[in-house]
C-alpha cells in the first residue's frame, strides 16, 4: 500500500551489496525513478564510486552482515530492501554460509515492516548441488521465503557491463596467455546484461513484480563457454588456442590453485584463479528452465527486452586489444587523393 499511497521521492530503499558491481546499476536505476537509497557497507568512506543522485539521496552507511546490530540499523527505515550480496570465493571471514546461506533470513528478520523484499540470487542455486556456492544460494532463498514468504527473488545467469568480473576476465586470460585452459568449455550460458537485472530489481521495489515467487533471468542468447571465448578473441582481435579441461582435471588444477591464491594471501592474479568449487558450478548448464519460461517467470515475462551481449560487450573490451584502442591507424579517416 506504501507504494501506492507515496511517490518513489517519500521511500528509502536500503540496498545491501549496493557498492558491488550490480549494485551500481541497481542505486543508478532506483535514483532515476527518484526513491532514497541507503547503501549498507563496511566502508563507507571508499564509497565514492556509488552512482550520482540528487543531494541527499543516496546516503553509504556503515553495516556488516556479521552484525545484526548494524543490520537492525540499516533497515530501521527502509520501505523496501534489496540484497545483493554475494561472493564467488571464499576469503578470510567472508564465507558462503554467513553471507550467502545465512545473511537473507536474517536481514528479513529485522526488516519486518519493509513493503517488498527483494534478493538476488543465481541461477545455479541447488540445495543438492555438490557447489558450496551452489547450496549456499539455495539455502538462502530457502531461509529467506520463511520468513519472507511474499519476498521477489531474482536468479540471474551470467552477468555481462563495464567492470564485470566475466568478460573483463576472459580478455585478461586472452591477453595473458598464449593458450587459454578452459574448463566447462561446452558448458551453456544465457549472459545477461546487469542494466537489465537492475531494471527487474527496481521494478519489483516499484511493486510490479508478483512476490513469493523466483524468477530466472537470462539473456537473448545461449552460448556456451568456448563460444564466448572465441567471442572475446574476435573482438579484442587475439588468436588464441583454447584447452577444454576434462572435469576432474579441472577440480584438481581447481583444488591446487586455490590452496596457493590462500597460501600467498591473494598474491596470484584473479584472472588466473578458478577454485575447484568453480570448476564443479561450470559443469552445469546455466540457463533459464522450460519450468520458468511456461510460467512467465523470466526477464521477458516481466516485460523487459533483454540485451545482447554485442550491444554492450565490445565497448569496454577494446582496451584489451594488442594495438589498444587509441590506434591511430584504425581510427584515421578514409581519404582518397585527387589527381
Amino acid at each position: 500500500m506504501i507504494g501506492a499511497l507515496r511517490t518513489p521521492e517519500q521511500q528509502t530503499v536500503t540496498v545491501f551489496g549496493g557498492s558491488g558491481f550490480l549494485g551500481r546499476y541497481v542505486v543508478g536505476a532506483l535514483a532515476q525513478r527518484g526513491y532514497r537509497i541507503l547503501v549498507p557497507t563496511r566502508q563507507p568512506n571508499l564509497s565514492n564510486f556509488l552512482p550520482l543522485g540528487k543531494v541527499g539521496q543516496i546516503t553509504p552507511i556503515h553495516a556488516n552482515l556479521r552484525n545484526e546490530d548494524s543490520i537492525a540499523h540499516a533497515v530501521a527505515r527502509a520501505d523496501h530492501v534489496v540484497n545483493l550480496v554475494g561472493i564467488l570465493q571464499e576469503t578470510g571471514r567472508q564465507r558462503f554460509d554467513a553471507l550467502q546461506a545465512q545473511a537473507p533470513a536474517t536481514i528479513a528478520r529485522h526488516a519486518k515492516k519493509a513493503v517488498s523484499f527483494t534478493q538476488v540470487s543465481a541461477l545455479g542455486a541447488d540445495a543438492g548441488s555438490e557447489s558450496a556456492y551452489a547450496r549456499s544460494k539455495a539455502e538462502g532463498e530457502a531461509g529467506l521465503l520463511r520468513e519472507r514468504p511474499d519476498a521477489v527473488i531474482l536468479r540471474p545467469s551470467l552477468m555481462f557491463g563495464p567492470g564485470d568480473s566475466s568478460f573483463n576476465r576472459f580478455a585478461a586470460l586472452a591477453r595473458m596467455l598464449p593458450v587459454v585452459p578452459l574448463p566447462g568449455a561446452e558448458t551453456r550460458f544465457q549472459p545477461i546484461y546487469a542494466g537489465d537485472v537492475a531494471e527487474a530489481i527496481a521494478r519489483a521495489v516499484d511493486g510490479t513484480v508478483p512476490g513469493g515467487r523466483v524468477y530466472e533471468l537470462g539473456g537473448p542468447e545461449i552460448r556456451t563457454m568456448r563460444e564466448m571465448m572465441d567471442f572475446v578473441f574476435a573482438v579484442t582481435e587475439r588468436r588464441r588456442a583454447i584447452v577444454p579441461l576434462p572435469n576432474n582435471l579441472a577440480r584438481a588444477m581447481g583444488g591446487v590453485l586455490g590452496t596457493l591464491d590462500r597460501l600467498t594471501l591473494g598474491l596470484i592474479p584473479d584472472e588466473l584463479v578458478t577454485t575447484r568449487d568453480q570448476a564443479i558450478l561450470l559443469e552445469s548448464h546455466n540457463v533459464v528452465s522450460e519450468e520458468a519460461l511456461a510460467d512467465n517467470r523470466t526477464l521477458q515475462g516481466l516485460g523487459i527486452t533483454p540485451t545482447t551481449i554485442e550491444a554492450i560487450v565490445p565497448s569496454y573490451l577494446l582496451r584489451f586489444r594488442k594495438t589498444g584502442q587509441f590506434d591511430l591507424k584504425r581510427n584515421a579517416p578514409t581519404t582518397t587523393t585527387g589527381r
